[in-house]
């Protein structure tokens, strides 16, 4: 127990340091989408892998879904819905100008990584005798993920003139940085599984990935309060 304490307040840490790495942006990305005037493609597409590469909390909802999953053909179905959830309302969001608080749709962003640890660890059938859709929640989820990153982008009020184009570019980059950082996590779960350690602390990693979905709840709705 006082080990799991332990790692919880290197991760409460850790939350606290990297918070602004989840949906912030530096003051040199910050000046050139203030600037910004008609399309800049390859700019916007980096932006868009850049955040998405530092973008825990999207990695570890991600990090969540295919911890179980073993077959490849799953493995892009379930990214292939997540991927269209947050396309369409990081488009969308930002064309028609919807706008979401980003606190409340961050804390939501955490509940996601709560829910499928939740679900890894057999909780929906343990505790209610049921099984949800899991393609359905993370389409839903993908969403909300979505949201998150149109609500960021909307406060940089992006001019008019090449909007769409900067739009789809920086949503593609968030795709290649998606893409990028699932290589990495699918090649360090995969030596994993290798090993009889991998079944051994499957619960204790998903019990951790849930703690840490909690605790960026707590942060979110803090901030939402003091705010």
């Amino acid at each position: 127990m006082l080990k799991i304490f332990k790692t919880l307040c290197v991760l409460l840490l850790l939350i606290s340091s990297l918070d602004v790495l989840a949906h912030g942006v530096d003051d040199n990305t910050q000046k050139f989408l203030s600037d910004l005037d008609g399309p800049a493609i390859i700019p916007l597409f980096y932006i868009g892998a850049k955040h998405m590469v530092t973008g825990y909390d999207h990695l570890l909802f991600l990090f969540g879904v295919i911890f179980f999953l073993f077959k490849p053909k799953d493995i892009l179905l379930y990214v292939t819905f997540f991927t269209i959830g947050h396309s369409v309302t990081l488009i969308f969001g930002v064309l028609f100008k919807i706008q979401v608080n980003a606190y409340l749709i961050d804390a939501i962003i955490g509940l996601s990584i709560v829910y499928k640890a939740f679900e890894n660890l057999g909780g929906f059938k343990t505790l209610f005798s049921v099984q949800p859709n899991t393609k359905v929640a993370v389409l839903i989820f993908g969403l909300f993920h979505g949201f998150g990153l149109a609500t960021k982008l909307q406060e940089f009020s992006l001019p008019e003139n090449g909007l769409l184009s900067n739009l789809l570019a920086f949503n593609v980059g968030v795709e290649f940085g998606q893409f990028f950082a699932l290589a990495f996590i699918l090649i360090a779960i995969s030596y994993w599984r290798q090993f009889s350690s991998f079944q051994r602390w499957s619960n204790f990693s998903n019990t951790l990935l849930m703690s840490f979905g909690f605790m960026l709840v707590g942060f979110q709705l803090t901030g939402y309060v003091i705010n």
